[in-house]
């Protein structure tokens, strides 16, 4: 197939499956989306087959598939579900531009060997999401919905009874009583989704506002007599509590957690440490047979004390806790499609006139690391 002369970026996506990723930066639909925008897409050989995409879905939308080497040495630009190894940023030419969720905010040596390599990164942790213009980049959002909807999945499947109320011949059961801790995006996508299966369903958060959201989705509001009337933070997150509030909140929880048959906890923090919302004392109090669900388990630490990143662990009451922070994988072909919008869209946003433009629109400077620095308004005054 001719190549189109008229494109002059490329743009290049890798085989990123491992044991707990089947994502992929970059569906078929959005080669042909790209594509009008004069962006050429290369594929790295079998990188979408986990997720449901073939080979020959990308080349019949007009992508070329290739192997690694041939992208990196023909691409200006590169996609990814997470963000690029140490050996493969190595590889890659200076100047490329690395679009992720490059954890920047944690990570300080990973931005220095950007620096070092003379790479440009667009860390779309840092991607002002309360801007309009920001909205189809938001891949925290796209993801952590899917998110959100595995996790009552994975809780109906581990719990040993119904979520819904049955009648039966031989009597009734009771709906499962299920909590959800944390009411962003994920926590509205599990009370929907708990909801729907039919659960009786309470959800807590900090911030006042998700207060009428969990109401309005006909869930239960958990009151913990506690006053956190400015938990509202920055880009919609909930702020980090003070070391008072925190105690104050995990005793409140501790103690109300024994009534729940399901905890579900999605209180992610971009880069950062999760806050703990159920420890040891909340853990214990639950019933024999009581499932948890930890969407925040990291390395970092996660909501519930005990949890750990992709294990289940039963505790010495019968308690399971299912570390689950790649959840989103589960659902693939899915997530696959709404991730590959968000990067492809950022990467959009920064072609102007068939070039790679670093400042086209200084409301996303935040999200530009530039010859590894962050590329925010103090840096800029620094750099005077």
């Amino acid at each position: 197939m001719a190549e189109d002369t008229q494109s002059t970026i490329t743009y290049g996506i890798f085989n990123e499956t491992t044991e707990h990723e089947a994502r992929v930066a970059l569906t078929p639909d959005i080669v042909k989306r790209l594509k009008r925008s004069s962006i050429t897409c290369m594929v790295e050989t079998g990188a979408g087959s986990a997720a449901g995409y073939a080979d020959e879905d990308y080349a019949a939308a007009g992508a070329r598939v290739s192997d690694a080497e041939t992208i990196i040495n023909r691409a200006q630009a590169f996609g990814f579900v997470d963000r690029p190894s140490g050996d493969l940023i190595d590889r890659l030419p200076k100047g490329s531009w690395v679009i992720g969720m490059l954890g920047s905010f944690t990570d300080e040596e990973y931005v220095n060997r950007l620096e070092r390599n003379g790479l440009v990164g667009v860390a779309i942790e840092r991607l002002p999401r309360q801007l309009s213009s920001a909205q189809s980049m938001d891949e925290m959002t796209s993801q952590n919905s899917v998110m959100g909807y595995k996790a009552v999945l994975k809780a109906a499947d581990a719990y040993g009874s119904f979520f819904p109320m049955m009648t039966t011949a031989a009597g009734t059961i009771r709906p499962a009583k299920v909590l959800v801790l944390g009411a962003g995006i994920a926590g509205l996508q599990a009370i929907g989704t708990a909801r729907r299966l039919g659960a009786v369903v309470t959800a807590y958060d900090v911030r006042p506002a998700a207060k009428n959201e969990v109401l309005s989705l006909g869930a239960k509001f958990l009151e913990l007599g506690l006053d956190f009337s400015k938990g509202q933070g920055e880009g919609g997150y909930a702020r980090q509590l003070t070391a008072e509030e925190q105690a104050a909140q995990q005793a409140a929880v501790d103690g109300k957690a024994a009534e729940f048959d399901v905890v579900i906890t999605t209180a992610k923090v971009p880069g950062r440490k999760p806050p703990m919302l159920l420890t040891k004392a909340g853990v214990d109090g639950l019933h024999r047979g009581a499932v948890i669900v930890d969407c925040a388990a990291s390395d970092l630490g996660g909501n519930v004390e005990g949890s750990q990143p992709n294990q289940t662990i039963v505790t010495d009451n019968g308690v399971r806790i299912i570390g689950a922070p790649d959840l989103a994988s589960g659902v693939a072909t899915t997530a696959s499609n709404l991730l590959a919008r968000n990067v492809a869209d950022v990467l959009a946003h920064f072609v102007h006139d068939g070039s790679l433009v670093m400042d086209p629109n200084e409301e996303l400077d935040d999200a530009l690391i530039v010859a590894g620095r962050v590329n925010t308004p103090a840096a800029k005054e620094e750099e005077k």
